[in-house]
């Protein structure tokens, strides 16, 4: 016995039918589906025919569904709904990620804070995120992008200049004191930890040495000093209220502006001679990657305002 569905050779005729059922109208039908309305009563006579029985009763203006066509339409829809999420579920099984390298702390002070608003604006585009302190060759490793804190003379190729940064000392305001509004003295100094970064950053002055000799104090013992090899467990530190850290205006930006942290009223802040660059791989990136990319410049932007 030959099954009935194999007769149902082409999927039109049951979009038609389904388009003309929900609406009840050949012409709304035909503009959803981009056809003629002469077309779309071309399919559904032919399912009509291949049934054997009629879906509409046809009066003037106005379409009604026979029983065959209401049980046609629920059975459609049904088919139609599985189909949508088993091509969705391919879909996301095939999405490839948009790959952004960068460093721990920027990665945690400012890129993850900011993403969720991406995510809102392109839900369809899936972000992996790889943090590393280590300078990655993001040909060899697959790396659509890398956010990269790196000498601002000669900027590097294929790179974008996202922001540049000064640094300075930071606590919150119980740690601070008077230290908000005065400079530090040797006996302040001696009253506080310093929380020290210990990474192999190539800049010099994100070490308490190099202030503490340019405050003149370099001959003054702090109370205590902490050591983080990662730059934001030392600002959760001292969001905490355990020390005195040196900041980095742009990661820091979200915690001054809400008055978490101070900057110590020292005189002085060092302008960098590092900048923040975005790097693309070579060749034409994907959409996704432009995407990301566009709206990596636009916050970077905003967080210099």
């Amino acid at each position: 016995m030959q099954n009935p569905i194999r007769q149902l050779t082409c999927l039109a005729p049951l979009q038609g039918f389904e388009a003309t059922a929900r609406h009840l109208s050949f012409t709304l039908a035909a503009a959803e589906l981009c056809l003629t309305q002469s077309a779309i009563s071309r399919q559904v006579q032919a399912l009509e025919e291949q049934l054997g029985v009629p879906l509409f009763v046809r009066g003037h203006r106005k379409l009604t569904l026979t029983p065959a066509g209401e049980a046609m339409l629920a059975s459609i829809q049904e088919v139609f709904r599985t189909l949508t999420r088993t091509v969705e579920s391919i879909r996301v099984g095939q999405r490839r990620p948009v790959t952004l390298s960068t460093t721990i702390g920027i990665a945690a002070l400012w890129l993850v804070p900011r993403l969720s608003r991406f995510l809102a604006e392109h839900p369809e585009i899936d972000v992996r995120i790889s943090a590393n302190n280590r300078l990655v060759d993001i040909q060899r490793e697959g790396i659509d992008l890398a956010l990269r804190y790196v000498m601002a003379d000669p900027p590097p190729p294929a790179s974008h200049l996202l922001f540049g940064e000064d640094i300075f000392p930071v606590a919150t305001a119980e740690v601070l004191g008077e230290l908000a509004v005065r400079p530090a003295r040797a006996e302040d100094i001696a009253r506080l930890t310093l929380l020290n970064y210990d990474d192999s950053t190539p800049e010099p002055w994100l070490e308490w040495s190099i202030w503490l000799k340019k405050l003149d104090l370099a001959d003054v013992q702090p109370k205590a000093v902490l050591h983080f090899n990662h730059y934001d467990q030392l600002i959760a530190a001292a969001v905490a209220g355990q020390g005195v850290a040196l900041g980095r205006s742009v990661l820091l930006a979200e915690h001054l502006a809400s008055r978490r942290l101070l900057p110590m009223a020292c005189g002085y802040r060092h302008v960098s001679q590092r900048a923040y660059f975005l790097v693309a791989a070579s060749g034409d990136p994907r959409p996704e990657v432009r995407l990301l990319s566009d709206w990596l410049r636009v916050e970077a932007f905003a967080s210099q305002r």
